[in-house]
């Protein structure tokens, strides 16, 4: 490890990207425990100063994916936001997983316990307010069984992948993004061709839409979405960089030019039992306006990415129908049913 750090630790002027091959065999000292702790600690600082490279990213993605979960969905879609959770915004991917799934749409989400830099309320905490195991072995096998019925996965990443539980302590311990926050997105767990990319700065649009094109994707959209997830906010305007083939175009998606509206509550205190809560609303067709059009926006935006609409006009109707008739709803309830321990279901 020490050959490496001297290339990328060198200071702002004489640090340099790893080439691909080089970044693999970093990664592997990293998950194989052939680098110190300090090592590694000293590895991610000096890599966060330098920036990562699409090289270096794709290194470290592919070494996470290698022993990791496959549980394969034909035409699935990743939906891939911070594993760092959130603070201030819906979970607007939840319930949007539960709609795309009654469309016959697979849907994958994954994340972790909560981890810096901004220490959020994640998706196993959310989902575990259902009394859904997130916490062993025994939980992921009910996860799988309940994809397979329901066309929803789930995967609390650390099970899925053993190398970030591995990893934990030390990216705690920094406090700090790594590469790890963006390499932990791309594991792809069911193997899906689309995928839906939470960034945070629209300045890294470029350098994610080179990374999707090489890792496979059939289409991609990278979005510049709630506090640097994958959700198109319901407030404002945002970004989006469609990527297919190689070729990448930057469009913006306005809600009021599809006439979907709400407000960003500020002074709301998002904790986990308050996102399970809205989830559930909206599936059942009880919740406030901007979180029921929320929702819609961004079923819409990724039915049209996958194909299951012409237009993301058709997508934001069959989502929505999809939402009011109850579809979704009977959905989750179809996943709960399969997830919940045997004491109580």
């Amino acid at each position: 490890m020490i050959e490496f750090l001297k290339e990328v630790g060198r200071g702002k002027r004489g640090a340099r990207d790893l080439t691909y091959d080089e970044a693999a065999a970093a990664a592997s000292m990293v998950f194989e425990g052939k680098a110190t702790d300090a090592q590694i600690g000293a590895f991610l600082v000096a890599e966060r100063i330098k920036m990562e490279s699409t090289d270096e990213i794709a290194a470290f993605a592919e070494a996470l994916r290698e022993g990791s979960l496959k549980h394969p969905m034909e035409g699935a879609i990743d939906c891939a936001g911070p594993y760092d959770g959130r603070t201030k915004s819906f979970y607007a991917t939840l319930p949007t997983s539960f709609v795309l799934a009654a469309c016959g749409v697979p849907a994958t989400l994954h994340g972790s316990r909560s981890l810096p830099p901004k220490w959020g309320v994640t998706l196993p905490d959310v989902i575990a307010q259902w009394s859904v195991d997130v916490e062993t072995p025994e939980g992921l096998e009910r996860l799988r069984r309940a994809a397979d019925a329901s066309g929803f996965l789930f995967v609390p990443a650390e099970l899925g992948c053993p190398k970030l539980a591995r990893v934990r302590d030390i990216r705690t311990q920094l406090g700090l993004r790594s590469v790890f926050n963006s390499a932990e997105k791309l594991v792809r767990y069911s193997d899906a061709p689309y995928l839906a990319f939470g960034v945070f700065h629209g300045t890294v649009f470029d350098k994610m839409a080179q990374l999707v094109s090489r890792l496979g994707y059939k289409r991609a959209i990278i979005v510049q979405g709630s506090e640097g997830s994958e959700d198109l906010p319901i407030h404002k305007r945002s970004r989006l960089c469609v990527v297919q083939d190689g070729v990448s175009e930057l469009m913006i998606v306005d809600p009021e030019v599809y006439q979907l509206q709400g407000e960003l509550d500020e002074d709301a205190e998002w904790t986990a039992e308050r996102q399970a809560a809205t989830c559930l609303a909206v599936l059942q067709g009880a919740a406030a306006l901007q979180y029921t059009d929320m929702t819609i926006l961004n079923a819409g935006v990724r039915l049209w990415l996958v194909g299951a609409a012409a237009t993301i006009e058709e997508g934001l109707d069959l989502a929505r129908v999809t939402l009011s008739s109850g579809q979704a709803y009977k959905k989750f309830l179809q996943w709960r049913d399969i997830v919940l321990p045997p004491s109580l279901s």
